[in-house]
């Protein structure tokens, strides 16, 4: 049975999508990281825009990389990668991240849920483990209460950002929606009938660099996400009007 799946899972064509702005410190360990352990499977960098040698690091390894002129941010940078799976074809999208913080090691977890035909697969730190009482953990628990009155789905690390669509996602980022992978759109889709879960991960501490979320702009983020899930959501609309979420698009 074991093997079956591992076979199932190696004829998946699965793309890590790497959205990278200022990681020059890091990118080349991660990237090498993923190659090393799952070297079946693609990925591609998308360079938002960097202004440090996120860039010339990349050529210079060889990797595969999106070059954008302009930051566009982490939504931007996602749905370039998104549209550039959706033309090749494939079965599914990781979000990686490029700082380090994410395991490659949690990979095949997240395909065996992605194979049992889920939507969206969160790679995620409290499924099994409580939350550290903090201020930034407070504003994630209220977006996971946010998204459990609106919903009735309760998700337990609605911020992570490890996280795998199925090929009718990819579809769904690619064609019928200008929205980033955020909290509030994983909410919006659970309203429009895709099956989420989660699978426990661990996360490292970024080593290199800083993050643009400081203590004020994590507390804007939580705000923003609050009053967009709780008052916002029922506004919101595809391009496309037929909100059907099949698999294989």
């Amino acid at each position: 049975m074991q093997r079956c799946m591992k076979r199932g899972l190696e004829a998946m064509r699965l793309l890590m999508v790497i959205p990278a702005y200022n990681e020059e410190d890091n990118i080349i360990r991660v990237v090498n990281s993923i190659k090393e352990q799952y070297p079946e499977y693609d990925y591609i960098v998308v360079n938002d825009g960097s202004t440090d040698h996120t860039s010339r690091r990349c050529h210079r390894e060889g990797f595969e990389i999106i070059d954008l002129p302009v930051n566009l941010g982490l939504a931007g940078a996602f749905q370039t990668g998104l549209k550039y799976a959706y033309r090749k074809k494939y079965d599914c999208v990781l979000q990686f991240d490029a700082d380090g913080q994410h395991k490659p090691e949690y990979i095949e977890s997240m395909l065996e849920k992605m194979e049992q035909g889920y939507d969206i697969v969160i790679g995620s730190r409290y499924v099994t483990r409580k939350k550290p009482a903090s201020w930034r953990m407070l504003g994630a628990r209220m977006i996971t209460i946010a998204i459990k009155l609106t919903t009735g789905k309760r998700i337990s690390d609605p911020t992570s950002g490890m996280r795998m669509f199925s090929k009718a996602m990819i579809k769904e980022f690619a064609v019928n929606m200008n929205y980033g992978p955020e909290p509030d759109t994983i909410s919006y889709l659970l309203k429009q009938g895709a099956s989420i879960t989660e699978v426990q991960v661990e996360m490292d501490e970024r080593i290199s660099g800083t993050s643009y979320l400081n203590v004020t702009r994590s507390a804007m983020y939580m705000v923003r996400m609050l009053v967009s899930i709780l008052f916002i959501q029922s506004f919101r609309k595809r391009d496309d009007k037929h909100v059907i979420m099949k698999r294989g698009g």
